[in-house]
């Protein structure tokens, strides 16, 4: 239920502050008063765009502030689910700052409009004039059935669409997938053939450029080992390891007699040791390296085959091409099990789509129910209205394709006079008649809702006389399960409700600006007089005001 709402620096509204009682609200004043304004400030609250068009003073911020009581509407979910605080007693706000920039809070957390107005739809509904056309919407007219059908056939349907739909999305993408894969597959299998063909081994590379070094360098590799070899250990007098054994010789006379000469014997013996193992090393190697045409060519081929290879594909190592190739082999694997995958995907699809065209029975069974029940409940409230000889039926028929909300679609068909046909409501309601369908169908479809507030901004254009008496009194009943607030003209509606606002212009300085103030109970007899009459009012019609207030 909404209980205050503050606005500040908003269009001609300087500030004010309006408190609300539960129950039936009425709010009247002089066309052109602001009262629309009011409602303007409320949908910023509600998750309407907004920009600097709406600020009185340009360098100040516009502020719209109102507090609700929504114990027991069962939000705490919705609040968890945004990380909100939540509290029986709800603020919102909402800032539109010079800089064109928004602000929106929610219990004092800053939210996104998203659930500003997910929130707003739990808590408020503006039943504006124009929305009295949504009557030809079929999306409204669903949405009505369904919720008079209590919405659990339509959740059922809705679970089972979005995984048949999820299943379709992932077949067409996997057919595409297979489109292509097919385009690419003679080129796919080319390059993984040659990689394959290749036998590449990971180390591979560097070993064949060490061999191509070698093989390039062969005669001076030899050469060198050789002549080293030669240096420790040759025929004449001069070679290392000839000199060393002499020195040995002289060294091993005197060990006995002088304690270093031992130490420095068996170090020269381990050096001999040492030293004949290089010159046997350095044979065998020098005797290992052969230059063999052959093999320099061979390896050659094979480096220039490894280059090639990773300058086609963009990479630098042997490691790389190995998984390219076994990527490359994973695609042609896929591409040779898409047809299975397909055909059993198209299974599920025809099973979900099967469970679809299940719930999509129930779920239009259940709105034949509801709107079965709905041209048989309004129609006591269109009598009551002035209609005796209305006439009102829902019809429901098969769309060519299933949607998001099923596979219906609904016509209202109306008549207000007797023996006439029954036709689309658009075609043949006036919009006095219109507004008093609306009405009568706002009244069952809340009767059927959590919804704490609804306000009625005019609804009741086109009618008169005893006809806006039997709108007040609806509203009246309205008014006992939910808040119902009213913009009217009407004496008749506003000398019904519980609480009076007024709606007024005055002259703030050089400014006119837009005020609101909550009527007392004389106060309330000489303001449906005026409605009555004029202003000032006649005798008679502030002898009327207080029989309609009576």
């Amino acid at each position: 239920m909404l209980q205050t709402l503050h606005i500040e620096n908003y269009a001609l509204i300087r500030q004010t502050d309006i408190r609300f009682d539960g129950g039936f609200v009425a709010i009247t004043g002089e066309t052109g008063a602001g009262k629309s304004i009011m409602l303007g400030a409320l949908g910023l609250l509600l998750g309407q765009r907004a920009d600097t068009a709406v600020l009185a003073e340009k360098d100040r911020k516009c502020v719209v502030e109102a507090t609700f009581d929504i114990a027991g509407l069962g939000l705490e979910g919705l609040f968890a689910e945004a990380d909100v605080d939540y509290d029986d007693r709800l603020i919102l706000r909402r800032e539109i700052l010079p800089s064109a920039k928004s602000r929106a809070f929610v219990n004092d957390t800053p939210v996104q409009l998203p659930f500003l107005k997910q929130l707003g739809t739990r808590i408020i509904d503006i039943h504006s004039q124009h929305q009295t056309l949504t009557l030809a919407d079929s999306g409204y007219r669903l949405a009505l059935l369904d919720t008079l059908a209590g919405g659990k056939e339509l959740a059922a349907y809705r679970d089972a669409y979005r995984e048949y739909a999820s299943l379709k999305r992932e077949l067409e993408t996997l057919t595409a997938t297979e489109a292509q894969n097919r385009k690419e597959q003679d080129y796919l299998q080319f390059q993984f053939d040659e990689l394959n063909d290749a036998r590449l081994a990971p180390d591979e590379q560097l070993e064949l450029e060490q061999e191509s070094q070698l093989l390039a360098h062969a005669e001076a590799v030899r050469e060198g080992l050789a002549t080293a070899a030669a240096m420790l250990d040759d025929d004449t007098e001069q070679a290392v390891l000839a000199r060393l054994r002499r020195a040995k010789s002289a060294l091993s006379h005197v060990a006995d007699y002088h304690k270093d000469a031992a130490e420095l014997l068996a170090r020269l013996d381990s050096a001999l040791i040492e030293l004949d193992d290089v010159d046997s090393s350095l044979l065998e190697a020098a005797d290992g390296v052969i230059y063999s045409p052959e093999r320099q060519q061979q390896v050659d081929d094979r480096l220039a085959l490894i280059y090639r290879l990773e300058k086609k594909h963009g990479v630098e190592d042997v490691a790389a091409l190995i998984a390219l190739r076994d990527e490359l082999d994973a695609r042609l694997q896929a591409i040779m099990t898409l047809d299975s995958r397909i055909e059993a995907l198209m299974e599920r699809v025809d099973k979900a789509f099967a469970i679809v065209q299940e719930a999509a029975g129930k779920l239009t069974k259940a709105r034949h129910k509801a709107g079965e029940g709905l041209a048989k409940g309004i129609l006591p409230t269109l009598h009551e209205l002035g209609m005796p000889e209305a006439r009102f039926s829902v019809e429901l028929t098969a769309t060519a394709t299933y949607g998001a909300n099923g596979h219906d679609a609904v016509a209202f068909l109306f008549n207000a006079n007797k023996g006439g046909e029954l036709r689309d409501l658009a075609k043949v309601a006036s919009g006095g008649e219109l507004s008093r369908l609306m009405l009568a169908i706002k009244s069952m479809h809340t009767s059927r809702t959590l919804l704490p507030t609804i306000i009625f901004d005019e609804i009741d254009t086109g009618v008169s006389g005893d006809i806006a008496s039997a709108v007040g009194r609806i509203m009246c009943r309205m008014a006992e399960r939910m808040q119902v607030v009213a913009i009217t003209h009407l004496p008749q509606i506003a000398a019904k409700a519980g609480q009076h606002q007024k709606v007024y212009k005055e002259t703030d300085g050089e400014r006119t600006v837009s005020c609101i103030r909550e009527l007392s109970a004389d106060e309330r007899i000489t303001e449906v007089a005026v409605m009555l009459s004029s202003d000032p009012p006649t005798a008679a019609a502030l002898q009327t005001a207080k029989e309609l207030m009576a």
